[in-house]
């Protein structure tokens, strides 16, 4: 592609390899045109061959002749880069058909609950605007249908805005390559026709939901330690999608979500990585799951804020103006096939050495039994067990089956007491 760019507000040639981008005089242009492009004119910056020319490769491929300017890292290498904007800023018309589709199907699903559900909601300041907007008891949930392309910066800075309106977004895409993923409370559905999306037909959550996964390290365990493969004796703590939850569990009607995040009972979370807390996770869980989240890791355990990772140094090559235009030559540019953002893997994996004490629903107490034979083999009656399996109770001492099959690590008392 070209290295360089028209600008049409200036009227000048932009080289990108050169560090002044041929501007001594205009020290803050490389910011102006970095500028993302919700904040700045589309049509700032133009093909520079379109602009000599009045035509260029990348209008024969659907494309406009405005530019954007990125940055692309490759072996090591950071450059900036152009590259054409479509040609299309409005949803095509099977897009919008898919869009009405699934604002109809929320209304319909929320007004079956006894909801409210308002279509092209604003804000009371007018600033925000949702797909639907779902009043329930617990949140107001500002759903967004989005299945046309929509930038990352785009998202964060529509979500925020909600946010800080009292409003939940919750973004809903057919591709698990959106942008949107883990940039905002989001959801995936199964890429259906209008006509499907419209009936009565059940739409699964495929992915953004997922459900917490805890389990002891142990040789016996079903799931195989995830740190070395074998077991390591120690508390991992999981988020996995519900057909790879042991047992499995099933997915997630959209039309039960609708209710379910308006009632409280499922709630957007934000998990940051426990080795490295700038890669984060965003999803959907049971409130149940989020509360159990919260005892194992605790209060004073809490992950730092994910830092903001700092940009890679530029390179200029200073390499002679080229204005002609290469669309569709390099293949590692950034226009290439986007990466898979939604995928199946486990996510904010935690491991402890040992179980925190803090999760234990019965107090832990010193486990030591002093009652003589005579009352372990009145026990052992009671319980019907074998006498060596008659152990104290984690709460009081009192003897019970405390081993063996049937067991229980407090006595019934115990564990009223603590529910």
């Amino acid at each position: 592609m070209a290295n360089g760019v028209w600008h049409t507000g200036y009227r000048i040639k932009i080289e990108l390899t050169h560090a002044d981008l041929g501007h001594p005089d205009r020290p803050g242009l490389l910011d102006e045109i970095t500028m993302p492009i919700e904040k700045r004119d589309r049509e700032l910056l133009q093909c520079l061959q379109h602009h000599d020319t009045g035509i260029c490769r990348a209008e024969e491929r659907d494309r406009s002749p405005w530019m954007t300017i990125r940055r692309r890292t490759i072996d090591g290498t950071t450059t900036l880069v152009a590259a054409h904007l479509p040609v299309r800023t409005k949803p095509t018309a099977v897009e919008s058909d898919k869009h009405k589709a699934l604002k109809a199907r929320i209304v319909r699903a929320a007004q079956r609950h006894g909801l409210t559900a308002e279509i092209e909601a604003r804000s009371t300041d007018g600033k925000v605007r949702s797909d639907v907007l779902v009043t329930g008891g617990a949140e107001r949930i500002g759903w967004e249908a989005q299945y046309s392309p929509i930038t990352a910066s785009t998202v964060r800075r529509r979500s925020a805005a909600s946010v800080d309106r009292g409003i939940m977004p919750l973004w809903v895409t057919n591709d698990d390559r959106a942008a949107l993923i883990d940039r905002a409370p989001w959801v995936r559905v199964d890429d259906w026709t209008w006509r499907e999306i419209a009936s009565e037909r059940a739409m699964l959550v495929r992915g953004g939901i997922r459900h917490l996964q805890d389990w002891a390290c142990i040789p016996a365990a079903q799931r195989p330690c995830p740190l070395n493969g074998g077991s390591c004796g120690g508390l991992h703590v999981q988020w996995d999608l519900p057909a790879l939850c042991l047992p499995p569990k099933p997915h997630t009607r959209v039309d039960d979500l609708v209710t379910a995040s308006a009632e409280g009972q499922y709630v957007p979370m934000k998990i940051p990585g426990q080795l490295n807390p700038r890669v984060s996770t965003r999803l959907w869980a049971p409130a149940a799951d989020r509360d159990r989240w919260r005892d194992i890791i605790g209060e004073d355990e809490a992950l730092p804020e994910p830092e903001v990772p700092a940009e890679a140094s530029l390179t200029f090559t200073e390499e002679t103006l080229d204005s002609t235009c290469r669309y569709g030559e390099d293949t590692r540019v950034f226009d290439d096939r986007r990466p898979r953002r939604d995928h199946a893997d486990a996510s904010g994996l935690h491991s402890f050495t040992e179980v925190p004490r803090r999760i234990f629903r019965v107090p832990h107490q010193p486990q030591r039994l002093t009652s003589s034979p005579e009352q372990r083999i009145a026990a052992a009656q009671r319980h019907g067990c074998a006498v060596w399996h008659i152990g104290p109770c984690a709460g009081c001492g009192t003897p019970i089956q405390r081993y063996g099959p049937g067991s229980a690590h407090a006595c019934a008392s115990c564990r009223r007491r603590v529910r």
